[in-house]
């Protein structure tokens, strides 16, 4: 319904999840984004279905989707995850690891670095959001400012159902609105 309805982009936080709907869609033109945490070992996997891919959080796993995408002839894009809180139960990388994985991304053969994305500490209200998402569009307009092309750092992927109008006006480029157009997630069956 919601492709019929115009949009094209859908995203998937797990990698299996996303390779069965990448299939079960694969008679229409959708442009899938993995938003989720990708494990290593599942990286090549994901390399060549996803045309995004938002969480690369340390250079093994860009070089992985990378030799993976090369592979198979594929160039997705892929957008490094900023750990700007460290919360131990968030993934991405911490700001001068990004920024190595960045500057790696930037020689990749197949896979194209196209922004930043961002997980902020949870809180029901944007207000205590949007410093973070502020945070990440200061960080990627420094390192534009120390020579990293524009366009490798185009996109802002931040903001979820709860808080994407902060990040809309923070910057964000994508946000990750699938509870407010889909509802919630199942839960899983047991």
């Amino acid at each position: 319904a919601a492709f019929s309805a115009g949009q094209r982009d859908f995203g998937e936080n797990k990698v299996q999840e996303g390779l069965q709907k990448v299939s079960e869609t694969a008679d229409i033109q959708i442009r899938w984004h993995l938003i989720g945490h990708l494990q290593s070992n599942k990286a090549r996997k994901a390399a060549q279905p996803f045309a995004c891919i938002h969480s690369i959080d340390s250079i093994d796993l860009l070089q992985r989707i990378d030799a993976g995408a090369a592979e198979g002839g594929a160039t997705p894009d892929i957008l490094v995850q900023v750990d700007l809180a460290g919360e131990s139960t968030k993934f991405g990388a911490p700001i001068a690891e990004a920024r190595r994985i960045v500057d790696a991304a930037l020689a990749s053969r197949a896979a194209r670095l196209v922004g930043l994305m961002l997980l902020p500490p949870w809180n029901d209200d944007q207000e205590q959001t949007r410093p973070w998402f502020a945070r990440l569009r200061a960080l990627r307009d420094e390192w534009i400012s120390e020579g990293v092309p524009r366009d490798a750092l185009a996109h802002l992927s931040m903001g979820m159902s709860h808080d994407f109008e902060a990040a809309n006006e923070e910057g964000a480029t994508m946000v990750r609105v699938g509870t407010a157009i889909f509802g919630k997630r199942p839960p899983p069956k047991t």
